[in-house]
């Protein structure tokens, strides 16, 4: 298949064009090279590529920089979606919308489903569901919902707590975040693989097993060679950040399952190559 993947220089757009590019022809727009604000400029990328399937990542996915500014924020996350939705369709191409926990509030207790009502408590949240539902009026759609990525490519969580290890330093982490933990290219592997199969639909998609932040902090530590126990928990009420947190975003892929698709493995296990290739690799 001819794919197009928008944000191609960001941390998951870098997963998806490696593993895509393994089985199909992919073309990689990074935002210098397509502003997806502009209408006009999408519509021309998408009829001179021709794309069967567009996969777009790309957006502001900092929560505290879209709370701060949340015009910019519903101009890249939905108008931007809504221009790759129009010129897909008029290409007569199919998107791949890459979602996210945050259209949960985080006040269940138990794993949230595709069934389950969002209502997002951040600008972030709103503007990717708002980004669901334009995507949603595609005939040919999937919608992926990923949590805290990791991943080849660009900076991460994972890497930045290493970084300040490696600097002496004590990163602070939330202790009372719980969610779920996406290995950027495993998601991107399973994503292929729905695509390949056209079971269209909505997803949930992360690495198996709940996920503390502090606890993905310390377990990254302890497989980079570092006492796990300097890495320090602190609520996140009080760590001073603009957009408020869920304390509860743990993802039930019920969807995936259902529609007969091995699951991912276990984070801890994506944690550890993912680690052991960084510390190969220097």
């Amino acid at each position: 298949m001819r794919i197009t993947v928008t944000g191609a220089a960001g941390l998951f757009g870098y997963g998806l064009v490696q593993v895509f590019s393994t089985r199909h022809e992919v073309c990689g727009l990074t935002h210098a090279e397509l502003e997806i604000t502009d209408g006009e400029a999408v519509r021309a990328a998408f009829a001179r590529l021709k794309p069967e399937v567009v996969v777009h990542p790309a957006g502001i996915p900092d929560i505290d920089i879209c709370e701060a500014a949340p015009s910019k924020a519903f101009l890249v996350n939905f108008h931007g979606t809504r221009h790759v939705v129009e010129a897909a369709r008029e290409a007569g191409a199919g998107v791949v919308y890459i979602s996210t926990d945050a259209v949960f509030d985080g006040t269940k207790q138990s794993p949230y489903t595709e069934s389950d009502v969002p209502k997002p408590p951040t600008v972030y949240g709103r503007t990717k569901l708002r980004g669901e539902k334009v995507v949603a009026t595609l005939p040919n759609y999937w919608v992926f919902r990923v949590s805290v990525l990791f991943g080849p490519g660009k900076a991460n969580f994972v890497d930045k707590i290493i970084e300040k290890l490696r600097a002496g330093e004590q990163p602070i982490v939330a202790a009372d975040q719980l969610g779920s933990a996406t290995y950027t290219i495993d998601a991107a592997r399973k994503i292929m693989e729905v695509v390949e199969a056209r079971r269209y639909g909505l997803y949930h998609l992360s690495n198996q097993g709940g996920c503390a932040r502090l606890e993905l902090a310390q377990e990254a530590a302890r497989l980079a060679g570092f006492d796990p126990n300097s890495v320090i928990g602190k609520p996140s009420d009080e760590m001073g950040r603009r957009a408020v947190r869920l304390k509860y975003a743990v993802m039930e892929m019920a969807a995936l399952r259902q529609a007969g698709f091995e699951l991912p493995r276990t984070w801890q296990e994506a944690v550890a190559e993912y680690i052991g290739k960084k510390k190969r690799a220097i």
